[in-house]
Parts: structure tokens; sequence; C-alpha cells
């Protein structure tokens, strides 16, 4: 029973020692450990860990008996329970040590598996921390693009915008000009119009003057 607990607290000890240093070793431990936890590997280990506790409990148990017989027999024991007591107290510390021992590796296998999984954490968080500044780069080359292309089609459009206010004018210009030359364009037809008017009321004084001087002339004759 002894040599049992000294080799499981051996053992426990070179769990402990792999798991303080960084090494593929750790590695391995780790993913049995995992291995371990998995399904009913924690029902196994509780089921070990108070059948131990259980017996240390019945070896202090046997340890406080054999004090209470020494205590009433006046302070006289035998070799035999001096070797009971001995073997008692023994492996009651073992076994406690050794689930003391199980505790600090249960506990540092959380601790590292949680240090891992942070740690990956972090990792990922920095590499989307890098994609999101490279993308942001990118972004901010695509709108200093665009704001130049947008600078560009402000200057097209007030040129745009001055060349519509000419047009503007000069359409107003020819508005006035075409009105003006309406204008005159009526003038002339009155004009044309009295010019006419007054060439037939000439024509008729004509052809009035013409038939006197007919008549004149035929009376002579006559």
């Amino acid at each position: 029973m002894i040599q049992l607990l000294f080799t499981l607290i051996f053992a426990e000890m070179a769990l402990i020692i792999i798991f303080v240093f960084k090494t593929p070793l750790r590695k391995l431990v780790i993913m049995g450990l995992d291995r371990v936890k998995r399904g009913r590997g924690p029902i196994i280990v509780k089921t070990v860990a108070g059948t131990v506790f259980v017996v240390m409990m019945s070896t202090i148990y046997s340890v406080a008996s054999i004090h209470t017989r020494w205590v009433d027999e006046g302070g006289d024991i035998t070799p035999t329970d001096q070797i009971l007591l001995a073997q008692h107290l023994l492996e009651a510390s073992l076994m406690g040590f050794s689930l003391f021992l199980a505790f600090m590796i249960d506990k540092l296998h959380h601790y590292i598996r949680e240090l891992s999984i942070r740690r990956k954490t972090m990792e990922a968080v920095k590499k989307q921390n890098r994609a999101f500044e490279d993308g942001k780069g990118g972004a901010s080359e695509e709108i200093k693009t665009l704001e130049g292309e947008a600078s560009a089609l402000r200057a097209k459009i007030r040129q745009l915008e001055l060349e519509l206010e000419e047009k503007a004018k000069e359409a107003s210009s020819a508005e006035a000009n075409a009105g003006a030359l309406k204008k005159q364009s009526e003038g002339f037809l009155l004009e044309y119009d009295r010019l006419l008017e007054e060439n037939q009321n000439l024509r008729s004084q004509l052809q009035s003057l013409d038939r006197t001087l007919s008549r004149s002339d035929s009376k002579k004759v006559s």
C-alpha cells in the first residue's frame, strides 16, 4: 500500500513538473488529460478520489482509535500499536498528499487550457485587427480615389454651369435680337404696304391723266 502511494505521488509530481516546463511532452500530457476528462472519465476519477478519501478517513479513524486506547491505558503502548500507528499515519499522510497533488494537477490542466484558449482568441483577434487595418488602408485609398473623382466631377459641373450661363446669355441676346428683327420686319412690311398703296394710287392717277389726255387729243382731231 505504501509503495503504491509513493509511486502515485512520484507520478503526480512528475506530471506537475511536466506542466511547469513548456515542452512537447506537456502537449501530449494535456491531450491525454483532455481525453480522460471526456465521457465517463471524470466519473471514474471522482470515484477513485472518493475511494481514496474514504480509505484515508478510515486510516485516520484507526489512528484516532489507537491514540484513544493508548490514553485509556495510561500511556502504555505496545510495539505493535506503535508500528500500526506509524504505518497508519504514513498512509494517511501519503493519501492526503496524493489527493492534494491530484487537485493541483486538475487545476494546472484547467488553467493551461484556459490560457491556450485565450491565446488563440487573442491571436484570432489580432488577425482580425490586422485584416481590418489592411482593409481600412485599402478602403482609405479607394476613398481618396473616389474623392479625386468627385472633385474632378465637381470641376466639370462648374465648367458646365458656366457654359450653360453663357449659352443662356447668348440665347437671351438672340431672343432680344430676334424680337428687334421681328419688330423691324413688321415695320418693313407696313412700309411696303404703304408704298404699294401709294404706287397703286399713283398708277390710278396716271391712268386717269392718260385718259384725260387721250380725250383732249381726240377732241382736237375732230
